[in-house]
């Protein structure tokens, strides 16, 4: 593997940091900042927004401008948000300041996911993609517990000043070591990328995305009510055991990867699969300390295992707009963030028990087969093949990628 997806990571390092501290820090901004926690979690929705506009704008308006430099000047926007979120003088501009930082996020994931596979053997692409999302795997083990200290001992200002330091230390490593041979922009445009989004697979390849990842976030979401109501765990335990997903994430992300490169499609159908056995389980898993600690270890392995290949599977779809697919994928998982989170909370108002919203999640993920499925089936006949293989263009595919 290629030096140059080190940068890749860095840069996705410091984006989880940013995406998950905020969660830690509610008490302390709201506190500084003097508005209730509720108003402060409104920071939350911002970031999340910003992904979901960012991710497919900026990929559109940058069509025709190097990788590299989209890159780099996607992470410069980065440093300028979190710099910002440090200096910001009231709830407002904090508010502002994190929207911004939000926007580079699934433009980076997106162009990122493009540039990796662009540097290794077609055998190696999904390899290539999960380890740029090591980055954001790694920052749920180490990044956010330490920036979460920093700012409960330090100031969240610190906090956000020491992630603009990672930008700046991910910004001279795509400078260095992103290769310009690999970083060409597609000759199609700004109207050719738009024109290939309009493709039935494409969107039921987003739509696992939402319906998969929306089951991880309907559980995940509410995983600290669930490990002290229905585990018994202290609340000053929930971080570790946070940690602890982070280390099944990044197990799952790199078996993921692994798998997707020799059967992309079964590779997807199993980690979904795990992942409804999992959440299925959770009520069970719940009832003692030991296998709670499992759970949300295998909540974190199941979940990621289905992160390369539907990367994968949203770029083959969109081969000719590579960029702008993969980043609206960025965006549809943040969309299934906010809508799982929701449908987890209803599960939980009407009253379903602490673990509803797993079993609410498992439903998601049941879901996420069916539309998995009806994208295997649109394949079958628009193709008339089956088995998987590797295309001439050099993209993992079951199939030739279907154009419209």
């Amino acid at each position: 593997m290629p030096l140059a997806l080190l940068a890749l990571a860095v840069g996705a390092f410091g984006i989880g940091t940013t995406e998950f501290v905020m969660m830690g820090l509610l008490p302390d901004v709201a506190d500084d900042l003097h508005v209730s926690i509720p108003t402060a979690g409104h920071l939350v929705s911002a970031y999340a927004l910003g992904v979901v506009i960012g991710a497919p704008l900026l990929a559109a308006v940058t069509a025709r401008m190097s990788r590299r430099t989209v890159l780099i000047g996607l992470m410069v926007l980065f440093v300028v948000g979190n710099a910002l979120s440090a200096f910001a003088p009231d709830h407002h501009w904090l508010l502002a300041a994190r929207f911004l930082s939000g926007l580079p996020h699934g433009a980076f994931f997106g162009v990122g996911a493009v540039v990796a596979t662009t540097m290794v053997a077609p055998e190696r692409r999904a390899r290539s993609v999960s380890l740029m999302f090591l980055g954001l795997t790694v920052a749920n083990i180490a990044g956010v517990p330490v920036a979460t200290l920093m700012g409960q001992h330090l100031g969240w200002r610190a906090t956000f000043l020491g992630v603009s330091a990672i930008g700046v230390a991910a910004i001279a490593s795509l400078a260095l070591l992103i290769p310009h041979d690999h970083t060409h922009a597609p000759a199609s445009g700004l109207r050719g990328e738009l024109a290939a989004l309009r493709s039935l697979p494409v969107w039921l390849a987003l739509g696992t995305t939402v319906a998969g990842f929306g089951a991880l976030f309907a559980a995940y979401s509410y995983i600290t009510p669930i490990l002290t109501d229905s585990a018994g765990y202290a609340e000053t335990s929930v971080t570790l055991l946070l940690a602890l997903f982070g280390v099944g994430a990044t197990i799952g992300n790199l078996l993921g990867g692994r798998l997707a490169d020799h059967a992309m499609r079964r590779t997807l159908f199993g980690g979904l699969a795990s992942l409804v056995a999992v959440l299925a389980l959770f009520p069970v898993l719940m009832s003692a300390q030991w296998s709670a600690a499992l759970g949300v270890a295998l909540l974190g392995t199941a979940a990621f295992v289905t992160g390369s290949p539907l990367q994968l599977m949203v770029m083959e779809k969109a081969s000719a707009a590579p960029s702008l697919a993969s980043s609206a994928n960025q965006a549809a998982f943040n969309l299934a963030n906010a809508g799982g989170a929701w449908i987890g909370g209803l599960a939980l108002a009407a009253g379903f028990g602490t673990t509803s919203p797993a079993t609410a999640g498992a439903a998601l993920a049941v879901l996420g087969i069916a539309v998995a499925g009806t994208a295997y089936g649109v394949d079958r006949r628009s193709t008339g093949v089956g088995r998987e293989r590797v295309v001439a263009s050099g993209i993992p595919a079951e199939t030739e990628p279907v154009r419209h």
